[in-house]
């Protein structure tokens, strides 16, 4: 093995040539200072751009969305980072998100919302039947707690039918009975707008309710279902007791918003059952009923009837005429034993079995309904 010749005075050592030489066909190579790098190392992306883009995306916590994406922003062109377009889509996103979410709670969407989450929580669980339906419920209970219900066609037999609902307010739970009151009393007041003609309506039918329970109330739910069900133990009904617009025709609405009136004035009677209890709060009550009939006169003249009962309304109106009379003198007594000596003769002119005439040449029913004591109620519809 021979030694390669030391430089020369005109060949410098180079300090990068390797002291050997290579095998024939490799090149020398010259090694990286220290401190170098052959590639440039990209900036890194910032953590909370992607953040504020999930949330954004996702529509989640869109107010924490939004401060990512602008504090996301400032740190990259601080520290030289990169994610700008990250950044700025999760605030966007964000602040729709925040827009949308601002109109759900303005419009109470978010309740709905959340209602439907529960409901497909449970397997799409339907909520309670809608205006017009009917159904069967668990055990036939149809008071109290709302339940799993399954509705049925109203033609056959089932538990109940459903007349209207409304929802409650409020965000706190009321409690079992601020609930129950608050149903009974709204229940009532809309029956009449379903069944108009509560002649039509059988004695052994009466109006329930279904409430939402504190564990639904938690979660959104403040729906009354307002129903008609039997009051016979384990009764049912068949076919649907809807007479409203939608089934009748035009001069049986008239005639029906024209009783209706009276009917009102009627069931504001005073709570007190003797007249010596509160006489100025009965003849109150009478100057209502006065004014009632008057303008249920009023309204029967006004309308255009067909020829076949326009004689027995022309008749009705004029039996009106002479019972607000009466009833004005009620309003006028000046001492109970008065009251009572025109309250018997008022009481006689409005009942029920005048309307018979009218109501059988309209089509109506002619069968009033019947009290507890198997007497007449009283109401004119």
């Amino acid at each position: 093995m021979s030694i390669p010749p030391s430089p020369g005075p005109h060949q410098p050592e180079d300090p990068y040539q390797p002291s050997r030489p290579y095998p024939q066909g490799v090149p020398p190579y010259r090694p990286w200072a220290q401190g170098y790098s052959p590639f440039n190392r990209p900036a890194p992306v910032n953590g909370l751009a992607i953040a504020s883009l999930v949330l954004g995306a996702l529509c989640f916590l869109p107010g924490v969305g939004l401060v990512l994406g602008l504090v996301a922003l400032r740190q990259i062109r601080r520290r030289g980072e990169r994610g700008t377009g990250l950044a700025v889509g999760g605030a966007v996103l964000s602040a729709i998100g925040l827009v949308l979410w601002a109109l759900l709670l303005i419009s109470g969407g978010a309740s709905d919302f959340w209602q439907g989450v529960k409901d497909g929580a449970h397997g799409g669980a339907s909520s309670s039947p809608a205006k017009g339906e009917c159904f069967n419920a668990p055990g036939g209970s149809l008071s109290g707690e709302a339940g799993d219900l399954d509705e049925v066609p109203c033609a056959g037999a089932h538990d109940g039918e459903v007349f209207a609902s409304f929802r409650l307010t409020g965000r706190g739970y009321p409690g079992d009975v601020r609930i129950t009151g608050t149903a009974d009393e709204r229940c009532w007041g809309l029956r009449d707008g379903y069944a108009m003609d509560g002649w039509a309506v059988p004695d052994d039918v009466d109006v329930y309710y279904l409430t939402p329970t504190e564990d639904g109330w938690a979660a959104g739910d403040r729906e009354v279902t307002c129903v008609f069900g039997s009051t016979d133990e384990g009764g049912r009904l068949t076919g649907s007791l809807r007479n409203d617009e939608t089934v009748l025709d035009a001069d049986q609405v008239a005639y029906l918003k024209a009783a209706h009136v009276l009917n009102v004035a009627l069931a504001s009677a005073p709570d007190a059952e003797h007249v010596e209890d509160d006489l100025p709060g009965h003849r109150r009550w009478a100057g209502r009923v006065a004014s009632a009939l008057g303008e249920q006169a009023r309204m029967l003249r006004a309308h255009d009837w067909p020829a076949g009962s326009r004689r027995q309304v022309s008749a009705l109106a004029a039996d009106l005429d002479t019972a607000r009379a009466e009833w004005t003198k009620v309003a006028g007594a000046p001492d109970a034993d008065a009251y009572f000596d025109h309250y018997e003769t008022a009481l006689g002119l409005i009942e029920p079995h005048r309307a018979v005439t009218v109501r059988k040449a309209l089509g109506l029913a002619t069968v009033p309904p019947q009290g507890d004591d198997g007497a007449d109620t009283g109401v004119q519809v």
